[in-house]
């Protein structure tokens, strides 16, 4: 189908109690031609969290002038049946689970993380089978629905869903991130800006970037904004301006956990996690969402993280299903020989051609040693770390925890295994 013929799209989000889901709502009001949906559909246990929520993103369609229609459920079958696309923002646990992925580990001189190290591995063990029950009961009423996931850790999860022969793709919000804040830089619109990404989930760098011109040139920009916006570039990566300049790249926010480990551990044990953080921001939002004068959604929406997710969510869905440009979008997908240093089947995070008929994933620069070298080893963790998830057993996550570079120590990995199994038996079955 052309973007010139747009149909009425019916949207499922599974987790659709999130306080993110607002952001998608507004996202849906703003671009409503490129993603024409009538029907956003949020499932979600709790009922009357979701309720809240749905009642707030109903309100802000409202006032957009949309005709999309609202409705939470729990009922995941019904939902999805003539569904389009499948969202997946799940937090198995919710913020208590994350909170305590956040603090054992440092007992053991580790990061408390949610996406990466021993506290993601704790999170891929809780969500991946989750999320495999639900895409299977999608896929027996509706095969045909594209399955997108913004579940952290994105590049597991994908390579879980794919493994499992799942209509999917993963998706993150670093690059737009990073595309808003060049294009913020250097004065030019977002869409004019083209990024080498390259890498994994939250382990991914700018290899280049470019700023396309109307006339379909292009100007490589990367070393402009290594050199003169580099005050920028260090408040956006944590990172120091020294390591930008002499390796010419521009590493995302989540190199800090490996590149600034120990101090950031020292640093985690005396300030407040960012879970607790999120659970105060949580609360306030969930008493603004509960306003029935409030159709906008609330600036402190901001700082609950996930920026721009509207936007990624909705480009991508909309060169997905059709309804707008086929063009390219930075996802989660098989590696199928991109990356040469990594087997076909890993998960890589880059810039892809989608349309309705499939993506094509771009060719990338060579990748330095200082980032294949990294980008290989935690393929290899990615690809034990599904295992674990999938098929249980205390020996599989520590070999996983081995193969971390952020653990790689085996008295630490079965340390940190104990722990991740006592603090996680709710969600293991197979540990219990």
């Amino acid at each position: 189908m052309s973007a010139s013929s747009p149909r009425a799209l019916r949207i499922v989000v599974v987790g659709g109690g999130s306080t993110y889901t607002p952001e998608l709502a507004d996202g849906i009001a703003r671009l409503g031609d490129a993603l024409p949906v009538r029907e956003l559909i949020l499932v979600d246990p709790d009922l009357a969290r979701t309720q809240l929520v749905a009642g707030l993103s109903a309100r802000i369609l409202a006032a957009a002038g949309s005709r999309c229609t609202v409705e939470a459920t729990t009922d995941l079958e019904r939902a999805v049946t003539g569904a389009d696309a499948v969202l997946l923002q799940l937090r198995v646990g919710g913020q208590a689970a994350r909170g305590r992925d956040e603090a054992w580990p440092l007992e053991c001189g580790c990061i408390g993380q949610e996406t990466t190290g021993a506290g993601g591995l704790a999170k891929a063990l809780r969500t991946i089978p989750v999320v495999l029950d639900i895409a299977e009961r999608v896929r027996a009423v509706n095969p045909d629905a594209w399955i997108v996931t913004f579940t952290n850790p994105v590049g597991m999860v994908t390579r879980a869903l794919l493994d499992a022969g799942h209509r999917a793709i993963g998706l993150c919000n670093v690059a737009i991130g990073f595309e808003r804040l060049f294009a913020r830089e250097l004065g030019v619109a977002p869409d004019a800006v083209e990024l080498d990404h390259v890498g994994l989930n939250h382990l991914s760098w700018e290899l280049g970037v470019r700023v396309r011109h109307a006339d379909g040139s292009a100007t490589d920009v990367l070393d402009r904004l290594i050199d003169e916006h580099g005050e920028a570039l260090v408040a956006e990566t944590e990172l120091p301006l020294d390591l930008l300049r002499t390796e010419r790249f521009i590493p995302s926010y989540y190199l800090r956990y490996y590149l600034e480990h120990d101090a950031l551990v020292e640093q985690a044990r005396s300030t407040p996690s960012r879970a607790v953080e999120v659970a105060a921001i949580e609360r306030e939002l969930l008493g603004l969402y509960a306003d029935p004068d409030l159709a906008a959604k609330p600036a402190q929406l901001a700082q609950r993280g996930g920026a721009f997710y509207s936007e990624a969510a909705i480009g991508l869905l909309s060169s997905l299903l059709g309804t707008g440009p086929v063009r390219d979008h930075i996802v989660n997908v098989r590696n199928r020989g991109t990356l040469p240093f990594l087997d076909a089947d890993a998960i890589i995070e880059t810039r892809a051609e989608v349309g309705p008929d499939g993506l094509r994933s771009r060719p990338v620069p060579p990748v330095p040693p200082l980032a294949s070298g990294l980008i290989a080893h935690v393929a290899r963790y990615e690809e034990l770390g599904v295992d674990a998830a999938i098929h249980g057993g205390r020996d599989r996550v520590v070999r996983a925890l081995l193969a971390h570079p952020l653990v790689g120590q085996y008295d630490t990995a079965q340390a940190l295994a104990d722990r991740l199994i006592a603090e996680n038996l709710e969600w293991l079955p197979w540990a219990r």
